[in-house]
């Protein structure tokens, strides 16, 4: 299993639990550092996946749309709606589940190359944190590196990757500033804040904000360096002399459609490196979970069979991987993805920040569960046909 992110660590731990013999790798050799990902989770998923107490660095219950220019909308929730999460302990905890399960975890080791063996094996050179390398033989081998796609690569270029860059602070600021921003997800919206993109500030433990941007990279148009807005976000929002305790950033890079190669042989593509991170919210976390639940069964029923198909009725159990993942994330992930290329890249003109405008005033009366429903379960329907303009590009 290459990658110790939300998708490796799930299935190292899923897997191991169905008796599989699981070597777990990551380049890094502390899972709590590089710990990029805003990491905001719908309470419903926080509950599905069991994520622990620990884990949960702050829970929301409201959000703050502010944009286009200075106006804001609001919505509270009387209960919690979900959870912000430490990055660096989800990864950790879900290696430690993963171990105590009877995964073996080798940190500090970089996967180079794959390559399937006339006997049915796979052998992947690794490189160590020393700069040796040595070779890995697996009957299988996943690749959960993210989007990098260390050794599944990119799909071909019909496929339509889209790509997105972020960078994002963790600040420490007294309790007056942090009171503001405490139990809501906050979000800048249009040009004027971040051209071709969003903004963000998300409550961590009290004293503690996260804070970022990300936009969608145009090879059409010159885009400012992210370093300038995000200063300039800190600057309108009165933080630009708090304490910065972390700077890290990172790449999303999916396709809209989701149809490019899950399997080569028996390397196998999971998580970000199948384009499971949403373009829309820029978030890949609970749906890297659920691909780790829809492959566990099917891969441990490969290595079950072995080479004796005939087990299983002559049929492949990951045959069925794509089109069950496709289910599992459901008919609205295009739609979504349609709408995040339109919405973002949109965003860099008067007429772009107009078009946004049209669609967030359609958010008027909703609560904040229904718009928690909207973003994160991309249920548009509350649209209904006003919305079908906007996402063919016709207005």
């Amino acid at each position: 299993m290459v990658g110790a992110g939300p998708a490796g660590g799930a299935l190292a731990g899923l897997l191991a639990q169905r008796g599989v013999d699981v070597l777990l790798i990551d380049r890094l050799g502390d899972l709590h550092r590089g710990a990029f990902s805003s990491a905001a989770m719908p309470r419903a998923a926080v509950e599905r996946f069991a994520v622990p107490a620990a884990v949960q660095a702050a829970r929301w219950r409201g959000w703050r749309l502010v944009g286009p220019g200075d106006g804001e909308r609001h919505w509270d929730s009387a209960e919690p709606l979900g959870a912000v999460l430490d990055f660096g302990a989800l990864r950790q905890w879900l290696a430690d589940r993963a171990q105590a399960q009877g995964a073996r975890l080798a940190l500090g080791l970089t996967a180079l190359t794959w390559e399937q063996r006339h006997d049915g094996t796979v052998l992947t050179t690794v490189r160590g944190s020393a700069g040796g390398h040595h070779g890995i033989r697996s009957d299988w081998v996943v690749d959960a590196s993210g989007e990098g796609r260390a050794l599944i690569g990119d799909p071909p270029a019909h496929h339509g990757l889209v790509s997105g860059l972020g960078v994002e602070w963790l600040l420490q600021v007294d309790q007056r500033r942090w009171q503001p921003w405490r139990e809501r997800l906050s979000f800048f919206l249009g040009s004027g804040w971040v051209r071709q993109g969003y903004g963000w500030i998300f409550p961590m433990t009290p004293g503690r904000l996260k804070l970022g941007i990300c936009r969608l990279e145009d090879g059409r148009r010159d885009q400012p360096p992210l370093a300038l807005e995000l200063r300039r976000l800190m600057e309108r929002t009165e933080l630009a002399d708090a304490l910065v305790l972390d700077r890290h950033g990172g790449r999303i890079r999916s396709t809209i459609r989701r149809r490019e190669p899950h399997r080569r042989g028996r390397l196998i593509g999971l998580g970000d490196a199948v384009s499971t991170a949403n373009l829309l919210g820029g978030e890949g976390i609970r749906h890297a979970l659920l691909a780790a639940e829809v492959l566990a069964p099917l891969l441990a029923a490969a290595v079950d069979s072995g080479d004796h198909p005939q087990r299983w009725g002559g049929h492949d159990p990951l045959g069925r991987y794509e089109a069950r993942l496709r289910g599992a994330l459901g008919w609205r992930w295009s739609l979504s993805g349609r709408l995040a290329r339109r919405t973002w890249l949109g965003l860099e003109s008067v007429a772009g920040d107009r078009r946004l405008q049209r669609l967030l005033d359609g958010l008027a009366g909703c609560s904040a569960a229904e718009l928690s429903a909207l973003l994160f379960d991309y249920r548009f329907e509350r649209y209904g046909r006003r919305a079908l303009p906007y996402l063919l590009g016709w207005r």
